[in-house]
């Protein structure tokens, strides 16, 4: 009865072979909004959506538009920091990218924006890089990246937002040094 069912709905029965068809081996084309416009996607758009740090890491170098760039850069920033205490060389790399980030920000802050009709979205790179700094009691310069993130107009999702994360950075300073 159930391979008569299956033969009726797909066509085929459980000792047919199914072959790929030629369409289906070929990569699938994707799309996506940027600037108001459909546009293909591109090996950038693939990495930082796949979540896979080897992948990422390989687009850094690639040319792309400026709102997946910010992507990649938050989505590597995130996959690194969440394994930082597990491997050395990725808290390494949550550094560098993070840097690279905060770096890269003010240029591509008006392009996320217009992007996203005017609503700065929340950067976790800002977050969670001064989380790291001040694992590593790095205070100053947890201290700096969180007054750069007020400056651009961020906010961490906190209630005390980065101005209680400064305070608090500062109490954990004042109780290390006593």
């Amino acid at each position: 009865m159930f391979e008569m069912l299956k033969k009726l709905f797909l066509g085929r029965s459980s000792n047919d072979v199914i072959e790929p068809k030629a369409e289906s081996a070929q990569k699938q084309v994707r799309y996506t909004m940027r600037d108001g416009e459909l546009v293909e996607t591109d090996a950038v758009f693939d990495a930082w959506t796949s979540g896979d740090i080897a992948q990422m890491r390989a687009a850094l170098a690639k040319k792309t538009n400026l709102v997946d760039r910010h992507f990649l850069l938050m989505s590597l920033v995130d996959q690194s920091y969440k394994h930082r205490k597990d491997d050395p060389e990725l808290e390494k790399l949550c550094a560098e990218i993070s840097e690279q980030h905060i770096q890269e920000f003010p240029e591509i802050k008006p392009a996320l924006v217009k992007s996203l009709d005017g609503i700065l979205p929340r950067v976790t790179t800002f977050q969670k890089y001064a989380t790291l700094l001040a694992e590593q009691n790095n205070f100053d310069r947890a201290v700096e990246v969180c007054e750069v993130a007020i400056s651009h107009g961020l906010h961490d999702g906190t209630k005390g937002g980065f101005e209680g994360r400064i305070e608090r950075i500062k109490r954990k300073a004042a109780k290390q040094s006593a």
